[in-house]
């Protein structure tokens, strides 16, 4: 769970470095409660319109 929430951070943090923010980017719960619950997800959550083209941007940018 820490290792989840410690990448939800970071990627909050460099998308917000871009400009771009994910409201509902979080650790998804549902993954943590599987059977396995070795392998916990992070929701990118859903998004705008602006801020979808702000990533599409952000990502065409840091190919070069």
């Amino acid at each position: 769970m820490r290792a989840a929430e410690e990448v939800v951070a970071q990627l909050r943090d460099e998308l917000g470095s871009t400009g771009v923010t994910l409201p509902s980017l979080c650790v998804d719960l549902v993954s943590l409660t599987s059977e396995s619950g070795t392998y916990p997800l992070d929701d990118l959550g859903r998004c705008n319109l602006d801020t979808a083209l702000r990533l599409a941007a952000a990502l065409h940018g840091a190919r070069g």
